[in-house]
């Protein structure tokens, strides 16, 4: 069976992925979303992460 990879809106430019819990996930990676694309998705396990530009803020 094939996950469909999640879609998550988010309010930080940059975000955190581990896949998850147990066998579902994988190393902790940071991933930077570009200003002008808006988007980034993990390269582990094709978690998309999408700014909401109306509600994000400067990281921390």
């Amino acid at each position: 069976m094939t996950r469909t990879p999640e879609t998550q809106t988010v309010t930080t430019w940059t975000v955190a992925c581990d896949g998850g819990a147990g066998a579902d996930g994988h190393p902790r990676v940071y991933l930077v979303i570009p200003q002008a694309a808006g988007e980034v998705t993990c390269g582990y396990c094709g978690k998309q992460f999408v700014i909401d530009r109306a509600h994000a803020h400067a990281d921390h």
